[in-house]
């Protein structure tokens, strides 16, 4: 059972551009919200291919959705290509990619995810590939790890936060995210007039990292435009400046792409209302020449 909330439903659906027959890639299933949604406004030769680098969203999914128009598939976004190629499909109508961080992810006590986690701090999307961040906190020297925490966080206090992992882990294995998190909460202040807490950034930085989000963004970017027809559409939501300035710049400097979000849309007042968590997220759409 998924609690994740997918963001930004409407203008994803709207800028998807769907017809009953089209054939459509979600590469980033989560809790299948998208996907369902998708599903609802195909036909019955329409048909989605849906990606996840977690293997739990891709398990639920094939327990829950028994539609003969779907394929769920475990792995990276980035190897859409190849799998269209053995599932035979020339080319797509649509692709969907939503970069954020699922709700279910979060809720996991296991995976290091929430800040209040006792868990080993893991953070990986897919629990087979690369190591736990709790290893690299732990191996990493003070320098690589503020310039981890500076690039990806873009938090301005990492070189105090890395110098202070450094001296705990000499007494003890940073292993939960908990045991980080207050780590980082005694480096950062915690601003007056904001919500958000102060291991944030370190915790986006480390996730990042671990994840190698940014290159496989970037590899996405370049890799998804041949796999789309002619008027063939590109969304991409991001949560984070990082991610968004790849996409913009990918799709404005990409000669088979339109632009057609000049600016990026992003969530309703009555949406933030229900789903505070879309308060950052961006969509940006583009058309295949």
């Amino acid at each position: 059972m998924t609690i994740h909330i997918p963001v930004l439903m409407d203008e994803v659906l709207d800028g998807l551009n769907l017809s009953p027959d089209s054939v459509i890639v979600d590469g980033t299933l989560g809790g299948a919200g998208h996907a369902t949604a998708i599903l609802e406004r195909l036909g019955p030769k329409g048909r989605l291919v849906a990606f996840d680098r977690d293997p739990l969203p891709v398990e639920l999914a094939i327990e829950k959705i028994d539609d003969p128009r779907a394929t769920f598939i475990h792995s990276n976004y980035a190897d859409v290509p190849e799998y269209l190629n053995q599932l035979e499909i020339e080319s797509v109508d649509g692709v969907l990619l939503d970069l954020g961080l699922s709700s279910d992810q979060l809720a996991d006590r296991d995976r290091g995810f929430s800040f209040q986690s006792d868990g080993d701090l893991d953070l990986r999307f897919d629990p087979l590939q690369g190591d736990a961040a709790w290893r690299i906190i732990n191996r990493l020297n003070e320098k690589h790890l503020a310039d981890i925490i500076y690039q990806y966080g873009e938090e301005r206090l990492s070189r105090r936060i890395a110098r202070k992992i450094c001296l705990v882990r000499k007494d003890t294995t940073i292993r939960s995210a908990s045991a980080l998190a207050k780590i980082v909460r005694s480096c950062v202040p915690r601003s007056k007039n904001h919500s958000i807490d102060p291991a944030t950034r370190t915790f986006q930085a480390l996730r990042i990292a671990v994840n190698e989000e940014l290159k496989w963004v970037q590899v996405a970017m370049n890799r998804m435009p041949d796999v789309l027809s002619s008027d063939g559409r590109l969304a991409v939501i991001s949560f984070h400046s990082l991610e968004d300035r790849i996409v913009k710049q990918s799709i404005v400097k990409d000669d088979r792409l339109e632009n057609l979000t000049k600016k990026p849309i992003t969530a309703s007042e009555g949406e933030l209302m229900e789903n505070p968590r879309a308060r950052s997220a961006k969509l940006r759409v583009a058309r295949r020449i």
